[in-house]
């Protein structure tokens, strides 16, 4: 038959699933002998080279790096599932989209020489998803929420903020909170949807959420000593760990904490003693290169967008809203 068959073509030629036909190119051990041979039989009479096509093959992983360490790990997940595949992952830092007047990422999806693009934390712009087929490589998006429907039809990996804010409320009510300080960075476009923006609204399904945005500027140690003078507010919640680590070691925060919660699950938050909500990072990096895989190999999956759930780590930072002030006594500043 010759040409490039896709995966989807041998599985059906040889009578047996896709994830059969898998198992027998990348885990010989798992298959019958006779099916496995069945099958190799079938793939290499119609041409089909497997996760081999992507050798030599030059993948893009786009994400602001630099100003949040989380995506490490998720690009520690790409790399591991690329073990077995030996593209070549060519890494993008992008600027935070905190801080972008136009958080989308325009140049990058139309680049030539790319075979395909992940990337995470920063939306697509319209200019790269308006034509009926998206320009340039196949794209895959790992925590970008599709708030605008701007790119409905890219597969999409997300990690449920909205669930892990949800999470933090409940857990600060059971405890007697309610009414709470969200600190976040400083959102300048509101062309998007950010995880902070759904980690609030989850937070607010349980209790008043107080959002407060912290410019680079900003001296935080004034913006606690400012919450802790609000006596109505018994708790704050951190967009991600590392600022709750900041937040923990302001003047005031070190003379009366209150109860604090960070967000991500990192090494950081453990050392200190936060309770935070951790999340699969490595997970979804794995699951965004599998589909770019998909995609790669001819298959078009109906799949638009893939959720994964984020878990709740309770530790001593959090303490019942009635227990505040009874062994310190809060200040004015």
């Amino acid at each position: 038959m010759g040409g490039r068959a896709t995966i989807t073509q041998v599985a059906k030629q040889a009578g047996v699933s896709v994830s059969t036909v898998s198992l027998a190119i990348n885990h010989p051990h798992r298959v019958n002998e006779v099916t496995r041979r069945a099958i190799i039989a079938v793939a290499v009479e119609m041409g089909y080279r497997g996760a081999q096509v992507a050798t030599g093959q030059r993948i893009a992983v786009a994400a602001p790096f630099s100003s949040y360490p989380s995506y490490y790990t998720r690009l520690t997940g790409i790399l591991a599932a690329n073990a077995s595949v030996g593209a070549h992952i060519i890494v993008h830092d992008l600027p935070s989209t905190a801080a972008e007047d136009a958080p989308v990422l325009d140049t990058l999806p139309v680049k030539a020489d790319l075979d395909g693009i992940i990337v995470m934390g920063a939306p697509l712009s319209p200019h790269a998803t308006e034509s009926p087929a998206l320009p340039g490589p196949p794209v895959v998006l790992v925590d970008v929420p599709d708030n605008t429907q701007r790119h409905p039809d890219i597969p999409t990996v997300l990690i449920d903020d909205h669930r892990g804010g949800a999470l933090l409320g409940e857990h600060l009510a059971s405890l007697g909170h309610t009414r709470v300080a969200f600190l976040h960075e400083e959102q300048r476009s509101p062309d998007y949807l950010s995880a902070g923006m759904l980690r609030a609204r989850g937070i607010a399904t349980h209790l008043e959420c107080v959002s407060i945005p912290v410019k680079p500027a900003d001296d935080l140690p004034s913006v606690v000593a400012d919450i802790h003078r609000d006596s109505s507010i018994t708790a704050i919640a951190a967009n991600h760990d590392a600022l709750a680590a900041a937040i923990a070691a302001t003047p005031a925060q070190q003379d009366a904490p209150l109860p604090l919660t960070g967000y991500d699950g990192s090494a950081l938050a453990a050392a200190l003693g936060l309770t935070t909500v951790w999340q699969p990072f490595e997970e979804s990096g794995r699951a965004a290169f599998g589909l770019l895989m998909q995609v790669l190999e001819g298959e078009h999956s109906s799949l638009s967008v893939l959720t994964l759930a984020p878990r709740l780590i309770v530790n001593r930072s959090t303490t019942a809203a009635r227990d505040i002030g009874e062994v310190t006594p809060r200040r004015a500043g």
